[in-house]
């Protein structure tokens, strides 16, 4: 059971990282981990978790011990982020069909879009202890 707020991201994917790297920036008080999707402990961690989609396909939150995909893990993270960012969670009251559609468009050609690495992102020493392997 995870019991730290996770989020779980596509490694290889550039639009990915770099929103990792947005979140690390906003998030002050450090209370995001961080795991690829392809590392050992989200291959060990997410079959035992409920999901909605393919595991690749998603962004998704662990906070909790509930779990959050799409467009809703999204906007639980930036709630959580210093500055104006939690303004965005307003926009929860949007119908998840609706706003995981543009959700799954973004994602569906993140990778025509932003491209895609060869391998994971590694992290500086200075941000190793956010992330889990």
């Amino acid at each position: 059971m995870i019991t730290q707020a996770v989020i779980f991201f596509d490694g290889v994917c550039n639009l990915c990282n770099g929103a990792v790297q947005f979140v690390i920036t906003h998030d002050k008080n450090e209370y995001f981990k961080f795991a690829a999707l392809q590392s050992d402990f989200a291959q060990a961690m997410l079959p035992d978790l409920n999901l909605k989609v393919k595991r690749g396909d998603s962004f998704i939150l662990v906070e909790n011990g509930k779990v959050f995909e799409q467009s809703t893990a999204a906007l639980r993270v930036a709630k959580k982020l210093g500055g104006l960012w939690p303004l965005l969670y307003g926009f929860i009251i949007v119908p998840p069909l609706i706003r995981n559609a543009v959700y799954r468009f973004i994602a569906h050609n993140r990778y025509k879009w932003f491209g895609k690495r060869e391998s994971c992102w590694i992290p500086t020493p200075a941000l190793r202890n956010r992330f889990l392997d």
